[in-house]
């Protein structure tokens, strides 16, 4: 609904515009209005009096309540025995002694009319409690971590290696990781202190938050002290959501599909630590990632990839100039990739919670 105020303007701006020669229609579109809308204005006086809808007057409909009827309803409702009943308890209480007055709905329609639609009983109105945050944002490195653990089969059927690693939402690159012959949580503990200690976040103001899913190990006491003792805030994935924490699944699919991944399964420990060294190595420093520009995991860590992307573009640039016949339309996209956001929800709920100051950016 457009107020009179702003009907007046684009009417002036749409007069303004037909005057000096562009058509009727164009001008209108422009606008963002259609030209049936302005003829309206014009022919029913809605330039002077603006949009009639708010005061408008509507019959009474026929199948309305009468005054006595809904008189009856407020008394009812008003009845000692309903004092602390609602209106979805008071009529099937109602219907069982034979009397049907109105619906619940109205029921409750007429006792918000006359400010009676206050919670009935001695009990605390029910407040709906805060969600817990399913949405990180990461504009940095060491703002947002993702983390699990994979298994790694063994040569002797039956027997795994574990796998744990900590990835950099950012920044892609994996910060921590370690492999060893269980699954406890002494060793998640383990790898989440030397991880902090490497990326020194001792000195940071907030402290990263890190994601994982509802695995027992990664929800066990022990972590919860670690990271409670480090202050890095801990975050989990949402009941029965099987994607929430796509980052660290995508880097295990990326890893168990590299061909030196044994298909027949690594012969001891020091077999899977070494190649879990080689692979690790060859992520963060030789991989070109997809969804940073292509450039490699350490080097966005390092804030390398802007000047990196500028001079990709300068010489994509320089490469147009040279056989413009070859190029239909613009160069290749080369600029930065800007905020990471994980399990992102609606836009308004991102942008609501990331103006706190103190903690992290993310929605509940």
């Amino acid at each position: 609904m457009i107020d009179l105020e702003d009907r007046r303007r684009l009417a002036r701006d749409i007069h303004t515009a037909h005057q000096a020669g562009a058509r009727l229609c164009l001008a209108c579109e422009t606008a963002g209005i259609d030209v049936r809308t302005l003829q309206r204005w014009k022919a029913h006086d809605g330039l002077v009096t603006g949009d009639g809808r708010p005061e408008a007057r509507r019959p009474t409909p026929a199948h309305a309540l009468s005054p006595a009827e809904r008189a009856e309803v407020l008394r009812v409702a008003n009845e000692p025995r309903f004092a602390d009943v609602p209106p979805a308890r008071i009529v099937p209480m109602l219907a069982d002694e034979g009397v049907y007055l109105a619906s619940e709905s109205t029921f409750a329609r007429l006792l918000r009319a006359h400010g009676q639609s206050a919670h009935r009983g001695r009990a605390k109105a029910p407040a709906a409690a805060p969600r817990p945050p399913s949405t990180h944002i990461a504009t940095a490195p060491r703002q947002v971590w993702c983390w699990d653990m994979t298994y790694l089969p063994a040569s002797v059927l039956g027997r795994w290696f574990y796998l744990y690693l900590i990835l950099d939402l950012y920044s892609r690159k994996i910060v921590g990781w370690e492999v060893h012959e269980s699954d406890a949580a002494e060793h998640a503990a383990h790898l989440v202190r030397r991880t902090a200690l490497a990326e020194g976040i001792a000195a940071l103001q907030p402290k990263p938050v890190l994601h994982g899913d509802n695995g027992a190990t990664l929800k066990a006491t022990t972590v919860l002290a670690m990271l409670h003792w480090l202050g890095v805030k801990p975050s989990y994935s949402r009941p029965r959501v099987s994607d929430d924490n796509a980052y660290a699944e995508a880097l295990f699919r990326t890893a168990k599909y590299r061909p030196e991944f044994p298909a027949k399964g690594f012969e001891d420990l020091d077999a899977a630590r070494a190649w879990a060294a080689r692979f690790v190595r060859w992520y963060n420093v030789d991989h070109r990632h997809s969804g940073i520009r292509y450039v490699s995991p350490a080097q966005r860590h390092a804030g390398e990839d802007p000047a990196i992307l500028a001079a990709r573009h300068a010489l994509y640039a320089q490469a147009r100039e040279r056989n413009p016949a070859r190029w239909s339309r613009h160069t290749r996209n080369w600029s930065p990739i800007g905020a990471v956001t994980l399990n992102p929800e609606r836009e308004s709920v991102v942008t609501m919670t990331s103006r706190a100051t103190d903690k992290q950016p993310l929605a509940a």
